[in-house]
């Protein structure tokens, strides 16, 4: 009988012996695997538990049921966990952590769930776009509190070259508020949020204007798609005709349109009234009238993709390869300027409202904004 035979024999029958203490754990380590132990509860339910110093801390890492496991499966999960403790894993924190942190994909879906009815439907519709193609794979299997800054930075650079700087910077500030939102529900600690300090992407700071001749080239290119492309090409003929941001246009119900102006209910800068010349009441006029909360432009598929799609094909037929639709709203402001109206008549016809420029706004009577939405309509048409 070798000693270690002696000392488990003397062992197990004091533990038979000994009474413990009433409504308190007995606990018996084995001598050849150090930290592996049963342990007796008052019930007299046996669990097999390992026993490790973590962090500078006693951990004891309950491993499993004696009734249900056998010694031997039990020794072999403690020889796995010591693995992972010696190459610096932490098994006890993870398994509270599963109790208390969620996942990134559950945090998402959570917060998705009490954010996306507070977004206008616009909003909304892009940002699925986004959860789909960029946020639902982002950090797989990885507990909230596990994704680091250096990680966030890394999978916006990963995303800045797959999808561009402009989806990687939208897709970026989506996680940032929403980290956010798990510091202030409690998830995180506060000022923890990984996405916090991660550079933007510059945009494009040059603002890009149409010249007469390419305002023609423009126009004949779309002339040239309007029986193949009708929705596509009344979308863009609005955008340049009313320097609408493209939500404003693309998302138009038949409610919006009332007479010789549109009355925006989902614009960014909230309600506005756009007023429109000649020429895109003409646009307009080319779609049979629906109901009063019905859309304008049905496409068959996502519009900003298909709208998006179109226009890439429509500016290289047009030689304007470095042409935004976003800039034909810059556009449309320039020739405001170059027709000599004021600022505040180009802010009120953009709809950029400001509490500091809203009382410039004052003076401007329904009739002159009319005015100046005609004249820049007839620059338009005069060169498309």
């Amino acid at each position: 009988m070798t000693q270690y035979d002696l000392r488990q024999i003397i062992a197990e029958e004091l533990a038979r012996v000994i009474p413990g203490e009433a409504g308190k754990r007995r606990s018996r380590f084995d001598y050849v695997l150090p930290g592996f132990g049963e342990r007796v509860h008052p019930s007299g339910r046996k669990s097999y538990a390992l026993q490790r110093t973590m962090g500078g801390k006693q951990r004891l890492i309950t491993i499993g049921d004696a009734a249900i496991l056998t010694e031997r499966i039990a020794k072999d999960v403690a020889r796995r966990l010591i693995l992972r403790i010696e190459l610096g894993e932490n098994p006890a924190d993870k398994k509270l952590r599963a109790r208390k942190t969620p996942t990134y994909t559950a945090f998402l879906q959570s917060y998705w769930e009490v954010a996306a009815p507070t977004w206008k439907p616009s909003t909304r519709e892009i940002q699925n776009i986004y959860r789909r193609t960029h946020l639902d794979h982002a950090f797989p299997g990885r507990f909230i509190d596990e994704i680091s800054h250096a990680d966030a930075v890394r999978w916006h650079a990963e995303l800045t070259r797959s999808a561009g700087p402009g989806a990687a910077n939208r897709a970026m500030e989506i996680l940032k508020a929403m980290f956010s939102k798990a510091e202030a529900w409690g998830y995180l600690p506060e000022h923890s949020n990984p996405f916090r300090g991660v550079k933007r992407n510059r945009g494009r700071k040059i603002e890009r204007f149409l010249s007469y001749d390419e305002m023609a080239r423009l126009g004949r290119a779309l002339a040239a798609h309007r029986a193949e492309n009708p929705v596509e090409v009344a979308v863009i003929s609005l955008l340049a005709l009313t320097g609408c941001r493209r939500g404003e246009i693309l998302y138009l119900t038949w409610g919006e349109v009332q007479g010789r102006k549109l009355k925006l209910t989902d614009s960014k800068t909230g309600p506005r009234i756009v007023w429109l010349g000649k020429e895109a009441r003409a646009v307009l006029d080319e779609f049979p009238r629906g109901k009063k909360g019905q859309r304008i432009f049905a496409f068959d598929v996502l519009p900003r993709s298909a709208l998006d799609w179109f226009w890439r094909r429509l500016r290289i037929e047009a030689g304007l390869d470095d042409v935004r639709l976003h800039d034909l709203r810059h556009n449309y402001a320039s020739l405001a300027a170059r027709s000599s109206e004021t600022l505040p008549m180009i802010g009120s016809l953009l709809g950029h409202r400001h509490v500091s420029t809203t009382a410039r706004y004052a003076h401007l009577d329904d009739g002159v904004l009319l005015e100046g939405a005609t004249l820049v309509g007839d620059c338009i048409e005069r060169n498309f």
